[in-house]
């Protein structure tokens, strides 16, 4: 049982404890009060800040983290969690040995602070979140996570959090991030954010979502599988050509536009590129899970991170068409890896 510790941090406000159904396990839901003000790592203040977090598991579990990409939110396991096929009930992460802790990014979707629509938000940085979850950990009166796993922006968290409260967690699994963003998924990344700041100037901040949306698809996935998906020949539309790949990208755009505001794309889209931490300082012990087809974030790159870390790391390659997707379509694949992984730190 994790020991408890002095409380210092602000009470949790709009708490809920509650089993979903009967033989599943109890859930903790919150917004936390960040001390105020709140100090951002670019020297920006926000005022009144919270962090909104999810507990799901048994209270004498040991906790683990799991953070995803930009688009994620503290809701992880079963409908609608973003990551349902590896955290659950005798899953990957078994919510029935540990305590599942999601969060609200802030500057994301969801219960946390982040910029509405037609306002401003200052630079956020990766350190940033990863003090916000130190800040849930103190208030929770944990002495130590049992791991973090991060996804995407999620494992340039997990970074950043190893880097800076070593002593605050046992161990880090990582899928496709690095220690600092490629320069060529930066550039795709500004052409996106300058499409919705254009968007947003004209008053149509929805439109511009969609198109950056629809682009960020085609860096998501690999060229194999959009050849097999999409690889048919376009169709006639009085004076245009429709291509196959077309309806593809547009329809994600628009889901993604019914779901997410394009001032919460920015904030954390720029963050993404803004990441850069110090991987000789991570001493916590790392497995890493790299994707050869992910053109975010290259095959290289994680070797690059794995040779600059200090404690004891493991960096497993897989194959996947689903490219840097692969961490939410490879569910088979990533269940074995990431349960060995979690398991090997379990005291």
């Amino acid at each position: 049982m994790p020991r408890r510790l002095p409380n210092k941090a602000p009470a949790a406000t709009q708490g809920q404890e509650f089993a979903p159904s009967s033989g599943e396990p109890p859930v903790h839901d919150a917004a936390l009060p960040l001390p105020n003000p709140w100090r951002l790592h670019y020297g920006d203040v926000l005022a009144d800040a919270r962090i909104a977090f999810r507990l799901v598991g048994p209270e004498d579990a040991p906790v683990v983290v799991v953070v995803g990409g930009i688009s994620a939110h503290r809701q992880i396991d079963g409908a609608p969690g973003w990551w349902p096929e590896i955290v659950g009930p005798g899953l990957g992460i078994d919510t029935r040995r540990f305590r599942v802790l999601g969060i609200d990014y802030l500057g994301g979707p969801g219960a946390s602070s982040s910029p509405q629509s037609g306002s401003a938000f200052p630079p956020l940085s990766s350190f940033d979140q990863a003090n916000a979850l130190r800040q849930i950990v103190l208030h929770l009166g944990l002495k130590s996570l049992h791991a973090i796993v991060g996804a995407s922006y999620g494992g340039m968290v997990a970074l950043c959090f190893a880097e800076r409260y070593a002593t605050l967690v046992g161990r880090i699994v990582i899928l496709s991030a690095a220690d600092r963003s490629q320069v060529l998924s930066t550039a795709w990344r500004s052409v996106q954010r300058q499409i919705v700041r254009e968007a947003i100037a004209r008053g149509d901040g929805p439109a511009g979502l969609k198109l950056a949306r629809a682009l960020a698809m085609a860096t998501y996935r690999s060229a194999v599988e959009f050849e097999l998906r999409f690889g048919g020949p376009p169709v006639r539309e009085a004076d245009r050509f429709r291509f196959p790949i077309e309806e593809y990208l547009f329809a994600r755009g628009d889901n993604y536009v019914q779901k997410y505001r394009a001032e919460t794309f920015l904030a954390l889209s720029e963050s993404i590129d803004l990441h850069q931490m110090d991987a000789t300082k991570v001493h916590t012990p790392a497995t890493l899970i790299a994707v050869r087809e992910d053109q975010l974030v290259p095959f290289h790159d994680m070797q690059a991170l794995a040779a600059r870390l200090n404690g004891p790391r493991q960096l497993i390659e897989i194959n996947s068409i689903f490219g840097h997707d692969a961490f939410l379509k490879e569910g088979a694949a990533l269940t074995p890896i990431i349960k060995q992984a979690i398991a090997e730190h379990t005291a």
